[in-house]
């Protein structure tokens, strides 16, 4: 059995990703409080932006920059920096269904 100490000290992972138009980004994981914020946002666009948004380590960016990026930005790259944050979340398919919401499949 865990113990108090170590259910309050777990922390989400982190992770390099290799963007596929070039470069890296740093992302970690959503906790269960930004999972919940991450619904509660209106539209598709809005949750993909916040989930960035908060995922994404160096360089940390705002809702507002990452929608801005989003504007010029290949697909590509936010699709692997999504992937990869909810992969560290355990919001993907296969990843438990005790967890958060899983993050719907993209074709």
């Amino acid at each position: 059995m865990l113990t108090r100490e170590e259910i309050l000290a777990k922390a989400v992972g982190h992770e390099v990703v290799d963007l596929p138009s070039g470069g890296q980004v740093k992302v970690r994981g959503l906790t269960r409080d930004e999972a919940l914020q991450v619904q509660e946002a209106n539209g598709t666009a809005a949750r993909d932006n916040t989930t960035i948004a908060l995922g994404l380590v160096e360089p940390a960016l705002s809702v507002e920059e990452v929608a801005t990026w989003a504007k010029t930005a290949p697909a590509a790259d936010s699709i692997e920096i999504s992937r990869a944050i909810a992969r560290l979340s355990g919001m993907v398919e296969g990843a438990g269904k005790s967890g958060p919401a899983r993050a719907r499949r993209r074709s």
